[in-house]
C-alpha cells in the first residue's frame, strides 16, 4: 500500500520544502497533477466499515477527452522528472502494483475527479489521463478493469497504485504490493497492443547493476554472498556488445524484493524490482 499526499492545495497549506515540489510540478496552479511523497502516512488504510467489492462492478472503457488537469508534457516530483505519454496504444508494463485507502477518499486526484477508494481507479506516472487499462495480478491470474485517472505511485519501485476496491478483487490488498501486468485497452475494451503476453510471471527479482565487464559483475556477485537469495548473473548481448545485468531472485513475493532492496540502499547500491 502506497501512502503519501494527494492533493497539491493540501501541499500549498503544509508549507515547508513540500511547497517547492508544487512550484516546479505544477505553478502551484489549483486542480494539476498531484503529489505524493513516498514517505508513509500513518493514517492510510482500508475503509473502517466493511464493503463487498464482489457488488462493484469493473471501470467500463469507453471514449473520454483527455483530461484538462494532470496531463503536462512532463512534470517533476521530488528531483526526479517525469513525462506524460500523448498516446496509450500499444501500451503494456510489468512491475509492482500497490494500492491507496481511505488518507485519500474524496480528495481531488490529478485528473480533477474525486478519489473514490471504492470506485475501480488507479494512478499511473505517464499514462494519459484518463486511460483505461486491464491490470492482471501475475501471482494468481485475476485481472480487472480500471481507470486511470491520477498521477503516481512515486515510491521507488511501483507502477500503479490502485484504488483499495481493485486491489482487492486482485487479492493483494492485504499484503500492499504484487507483481502485476498493466496492458492499456481501446474504448471497446479490447488491448491495444497485438503483442499477446502471458498470464503467469517467472518471479520477482531485484536488479543491482548492469557492466560491459564480467569481470565487474562477478565482483559485486561476490559482495552480495550474504544475501539470503540466489543472486544471478543475466547475460545480454546488444549489437557487438554484452551486458551482464546482476540480478537476486526469483523472489517469493513482492515484499521479499522491498525488504532486501532497502538492505541494498543501505549499503549505497542502487536497486530496482523488476518482473519477467
Amino acid at each position: 500500500m502506497t501512502r503519501a499526499v494527494k492533493n497539491p492545495i493540501a501541499i500549498l497549506r503544509w508549507g515547508g520544502p513540500l511547497a517547492v515540489v508544487c512550484v516546479s510540478l505544477i505553478g502551484c496552479a489549483p486542480h494539476s497533477t498531484a503529489t505524493r511523497p513516498s514517505a508513509p502516512v500513518p493514517s492510510d488504510g482500508p475503509p473502517l466499515e466493511h464493503v463487498d467489492v464482489s457488488k462493484i462492478p469493473d471501470a467500463v472503457p469507453k471514449h473520454e477527452p483527455v483530461s484538462k488537469y494532470g496531463n503536462p508534457a512532463s512534470y517533476e516530483v521530488f528531483g526526479k522528472r517525469y513525462t506524460t505519454l500523448t498516446t496509450s496504444e500499444g501500451f503494456v508494463e510489468r512491475g509492482i502494483g500497490s494500492w491507496y485507502g481511505r488518507k485519500f477518499h474524496g480528495q481531488r486526484t490529478s485528473s480533477g475527479e474525486p478519489y473514490d477508494m471504492h470506485a475501480m481507479t488507479a494512478a499511473h506516472k505517464h499514462l494519459p489521463l484518463p486511460t483505461y487499462a486491464r491490470v492482471t495480478n501475475l501471482e494468481n491470474g485475476r485481472s480487472v478493469v480500471v481507470k486511470i485517472n491520477d498521477r503516481g505511485p512515486f515510491h521507488e519501485g511501483r507502477i500503479i497504485d490502485l484504488s483499495y476496491a481493485a486491489a482487492v478483487k486482485l487479492g493483494y490488498s492485504d499484503k500492499g504490493t504484487a507483481p502485476v501486468e498493466v496492458v492499456a485497452l481501446t474504448p471497446s475494451g479490447t488491448s491495444i497492443s497485438t503483442k499477446a503476453m502471458p498470464q503467469a510471471s517467472n518471479g520477482v527479482f531485484v536488479q543491482v547493476g548492469a557492466f560491459s565487464s564480467r569481470d565487474n559483475a562477478e565482483e559485486l556477485q561476490r559482495r552480495l554472498a550474504h544475501v539470503p537469495a540466489p543472486i544471478k548473473i543475466k547475460e545480454e548481448q546488444s549489437r557487438s556488445a554484452f551486458l551482464y545485468r546482476v540480478r537476486i531472485g526469483p523472489l517469493a513475493s513482492a515484499s521479499s524484493a522491498d525488504t532486501i532492496s532497502q538492505s541494498l540502499r543501505e549499503l549505497g547500491l542502487q536497486p530496482y524490482i523488476i518482473v519477467e
